[in-house]
């Protein structure tokens, strides 16, 4: 069995998730599609204190690109929307397996269908709206109960567009300042038969296998998780799946937990010790990285959480932290914020690590990645606040001048 270091299970999944080395040419469309297939998914989130997250994922991979790409490839029919691990962006190449999920009831609203049953006329009017008009936002349909709309308290018709979308009778044509746009599948996907979808067996098969290859090198518990398959019997499946010879058995030093790797990873593999991580780069809070908050604890040592949802009193770190990547280091986290209309952008925290050495080499990685990051925004002014380290402040300031 290969036996290889921590360091380098760090390396191998940088390197397969595109947060290794920092590119060489300027991104294209084609980069973005790519880039999703390689993660096999893009969580989709609304929060845009810097930017909504899957533009902000996409960025970490992919430097200065025009975000309306991702809205051109959903548009064009090359990704589709539907509940992954979460919401997400996916490559269309994969709906046949989400659609075999979709009809056994295993992703989506589990009370979907009871309630487009108990609610039947306002589906009618819903779906005749789609068949005469085309393509519908929850804003086409105005609000008669007298109640202020918010997340919590949707209008018939948009919980009527969201549980047709959740069975898949509905499909997400594309965005409109971020806005769904439903239409219904048939136009969406033109060609598709359910009785295309394949088997749930092969389904779990091929997601495990892509789940490996996504992560680079994985325990079974994280693959459970990155597609939110079923955790009960993923180990004794893994073995499975190694015994075949679908998957690599791979010890990493200090742990306990077998890992395994894809087969096409095995060139990889072969110079994991020598993988040197050089990119710097911000992550989105559902950054597939470090989403699994357990494998980022597990993996990199970096004890991460979202504290929007948390009280304000409470916070320790911010309202909405980006995880600071630094040549294969999760080394802190800062709390920032885009001004737009002034043009800056504010960095309200910066929290090293415990333990974290303070480099002209990472002050200069810091600084570059910052004003790039604020540059893409159109935000150039940079403006740091407070850092823990305190001296991180002057130094990262001097360097941005």
């Amino acid at each position: 069995m290969p036996q290889i270091s921590l360091s380098a299970a760090r390396a191998l999944m940088l390197d397969a998730q595109g947060l290794l080395q920092p590119r060489s040419k300027a991104a294209k469309k084609a980069d973005v599609l790519e880039s999703i297939r390689l993660m096999g998914l893009l969580q989709i989130d609304t929060i845009s204190v810097v930017n909504r997250s899957p533009y902000l994922v996409l960025w970490s991979r992919l430097g200065d690109y025009n975000m309306k790409w991702l809205d051109e490839l959903l548009a064009e029919g090359n990704l589709f929307e539907y509940w992954s691990h979460a919401a997400c962006f996916l490559p269309i190449e994969d709906y046949p397996m989400y659609r075999r999920l979709m009809l056994d009831g295993q992703k989506g609203w589990t009370s979907a269908k009871k309630w487009l049953e108990e609610h039947a006329a306002v589906v009618e009017q819903v779906m005749s709206r789609v068949h005469e008009r085309g393509p519908v936002r929850s804003s086409d349909f105005e609000r008669t109960d007298g109640q202020k709309g918010a997340w919590w308290n949707w209008k018939e018709e948009k919980l009527a567009l969201e549980a047709l979308f959740n069975t898949g009778d509905l499909m997400i044509s594309k965005r409109h300042n971020f806005q769904r746009l439903y239409d219904l599948r048939q136009r969406v996907l033109p060609t598709w038969e359910d009785a295309h979808a394949p088997s749930y067996e092969e389904v779990r098969r091929t997601m495990t296998l892509k789940a490996v290859k996504a992560l680079g090198i994985a325990t079974a518990l994280w693959i459970a998780e990155y597609f939110y398959m079923p955790k009960q019997g993923i180990k004794p499946y893994m073995e499975k799946l190694a015994d075949e010879g679908a998957l690599i058995r791979v010890e990493v030093e200090g742990q306990v937990e077998p890992f395994y790797i894809h087969p096409d990873s095995q060139k990889s593999l072969k110079k994991a010790e020598s993988l040197k991580p050089s990119l710097t780069a911000l992550l989105s809070p559902f950054d597939p990285l470090t989403s699994d908050r357990k494998r980022a604890l597990d993996l990199f040592n970096f004890d991460y959480r979202i504290e929007c949802y948390t009280p304000a009193p409470k916070r320790r770190y911010g309202y909405f932290t980006l995880p600071i990547l630094w040549r294969g280091q999760l080394i802190g986290r800062l709390d920032p914020k885009a001004h737009r209309k002034d043009k800056v952008f504010e960095i309200k925290a910066l929290h090293l690590e415990p333990g974290v050495v303070v480099t002209d080499e990472m002050i200069a990685d810091l600084a570059k990645m910052l004003q790039d990051c604020a540059s893409w925004h159109q935000t150039p002014e940079v403006i740091v606040r407070v850092s823990d380290p305190p001296e991180v402040v002057e130094r990262l300031t001097k360097a941005l001048a």
